[in-house]
């Protein structure tokens, strides 16, 4: 990504006013800010819209627009940000394992980032759907660690990595993953398996999710999960439109393209449940 990233915009868009030094406290901040602003969504997929991955498009969308992205958009965006910051930043590849069996091999069509500070390296991924993390990793092997939210571990998975999160006292997987650096054309191909193919989840389920200070707001198709701090859950489902358009820009942060092709797609949703 040679172009120069929009820093002020991006900054704004997130609500971050801090230090721009590339330190672990900006990082850190930055996290957060970017999971709890940007909403994850597969609008897109979803209406059958190409996903693109160049970074001009992923401003449009993310930053100007005021959409969300899935896992390559969003970490692909904070890849960039990072950079021109004078962060170092290797992307990475991950199986998802979440609500899946452990020892099941799964296609690598997440993406993890890894960032680089003296002789520390810090896991980062603020894409990963319901469970984002909201604070950078340090690359520790069984090591519980404390992010804004629930604690989470890097856990040895054989020759690879486990990321999992703490949650009800059971550590449960979210993906594995090795170290090998990935580039641009190996996004680019997930990226389109993900999008296009007829059976991919993207294209056929709607979710969204979002963390706030104290909960984490997780939507698959018309039914929304409100996950407190507290440990108390909530469950709504909407039998409306409108209804679920109305959780996806309020509680998601969300905002929406004006078209008629999303007012269809969100009737059927609701529709066929």
């Amino acid at each position: 990504m040679s172009t120069p990233i929009d820093l002020d915009s991006y900054f704004r868009r997130i609500g971050y006013h801090g230090d721009r030094g590339a330190t672990l406290a900006t990082l850190r901040a930055l996290h957060l800010h970017h999971a709890m602003a940007i909403a994850y969504e597969n609008l897109n997929p979803l209406l059958r819209w190409p996903v693109r991955l160049d970074l001009a498009s992923l401003e449009h969308k993310l930053i100007y627009e005021g959409r969300g992205g899935y896992c390559y958009e969003h970490n692909l965006l904070f890849m960039a940000v990072l950079q021109a910051l004078g962060f170092r930043v290797t992307g990475l590849a991950a199986r998802v394992l979440w609500n899946r069996p452990e020892n099941l091999v799964t296609p690598r069509t997440h993406m993890v980032l890894l960032v680089h500070m003296g002789d520390a390296s810090y896991v980062s991924d603020v894409g990963f759907g319901g469970q984002t993390l909201t604070g950078p990793l340090g690359l520790e092997a069984d090591l519980e660690q404390v992010t804004p939210h629930e604690p989470y571990r890097l856990a040895k998975a054989g020759a690879d990595l486990a990321l999992q999160a703490r949650i009800c006292g059971e550590w449960r997987s979210l993906c594995r993953f090795d170290l090998q650096p990935q580039h641009e054309p190996d996004y680019e191909l997930a990226n389109w398996y993900v999008s296009t193919h007829p059976e991919s989840h993207f294209v056929t389920t709607l979710m969204a999710a979002r963390p706030t200070a104290d909960r984490r707001y997780v939507l698959r198709d018309n039914e929304l999960t409100v996950h407190h701090s507290s440990g108390v859950t909530e469950r709504r489902t909407f039998t409306r439109a409108l209804d679920l358009r109305r959780v996806l820009e309020h509680d998601l942060g969300i905002r929406l393209p004006d078209t008629a092709d999303l007012e269809t797609t969100l009737r059927r949703i609701v529709a066929r449940q």
